[in-house]
């Protein structure tokens, strides 16, 4: 009977390697990395080098080290993933990643990059390693940046509401201010508001780091998560409006060159880090107030 049992059942498939799938995986890592330097380069020259980007080095960096923790944790179910599949994904990779390049799309030339690493990874590991760990890629996605008419389109309503809040909170403490569009004049100086300070930048970079945050110090929940990423939004929005009224008052009482100089950047980091702090005690309050099913394992 034992020997039945034996004969019958299913032959163990064995795991891949990941030293091994690295050794045997080294021409399409140098490939890889060949297309990835110039996209890095441009990106570190223009996407990175804008405040609505400044969060991108620190997704990538991160992401790739959470995404080699969790896959090197995952070998017991790694297999191999379907050809057809990996040559498709790896097909529609270079593609974005071609036109992007030739035609200078960025925003393309970074989502094929990432289409091309997807397939790769899919080829070596397999769909169910890759789903299991789908935070990490889902996390390294924060460090494309997105296009530029679609920042326009999100920005431009949050502008209105920033300026919008900042100058009646002012003006009713006696601050003479005015606002027309999304320029702000306050005394003899007039401030036109940029996409820094319409908190679509804080939105972005809040809601990766959060996310992150929430990842390791608890473990995933898409509810969970998705309901922190709601508190989020009105806690960067928040962070901006104080962040203009800060502007304002350092425009009316010092004058523009001091609003516009150092202190211009030196208040957009105090208020994200707190931003930061709101969001940790918001999670704090609401890991204690929501179902436990709701709750990160």
């Amino acid at each position: 009977m034992t020997r039945d049992v034996v004969a019958n059942a299913e032959p163990i498939v064995p795991a891949l390697d990941v030293k091994r799938v690295l050794t045997a995986w080294w021409p399409a890592i140098l490939g890889f990395a060949a297309l990835a330097a110039p996209t890095i380069q441009t990106l570190s020259s223009q996407a990175w080098v804008r405040e609505s980007g400044a969060h991108g080095p620190i997704v990538l960096v991160t992401g790739v080290w959470l995404l080699a923790r969790q896959l090197t944790a995952a070998r017991g179910i790694a297999r191999q993933g379907a050809l057809w599949l990996s040559g498709l994904a790896l097909f529609v990779g270079l593609g974005f990643y071609i036109f992007g390049r030739v035609f200078d799309f960025i925003s393309l030339e970074a989502l094929g990059l990432f289409g091309v690493g997807v397939a790769m990874l899919h080829s070596a590991f397999g769909f169910m390693a890759l789903l299991k760990n789908w935070f990490p890629l889902f996390y390294l996605g924060f460090a494309i940046p997105p296009p530029g008419w679609v920042i326009d389109r999100l920005t431009a309503p949050l502008k209105q509401f920033v300026s919008e809040a900042a100058m009646r909170a002012l003006s009713g403490v006696g601050i003479p201010v005015s606002r027309e569009g999304v320029t702000i004049y306050v005394s003899k100086y007039q401030l036109l508001m940029e996409d820094a300070c319409s908190g679509m930048n804080s939105l972005v970079g809040l809601t990766a780091i959060s996310l992150l945050y929430i990842y390791l110090l608890r473990g995933s929940s898409v509810r969970y998560s998705l309901l922190m990423t709601a508190f989020v939004i009105p806690i960067a929005i928040l962070g901006n409006i104080m962040r203009v009224m800060i502007l304002i008052l350092l425009t009316y009482f010092f004058g523009d060159e001091v609003a516009q100089g150092f202190l211009h950047y030196t208040a957009g980091f105090l208020l994200f880090a707190l931003d930061l702090i709101l969001v940790f005690a918001v999670d704090s309050l609401l890991v204690r107030l929501v179902p436990r099913s709701w709750r990160p394992a």
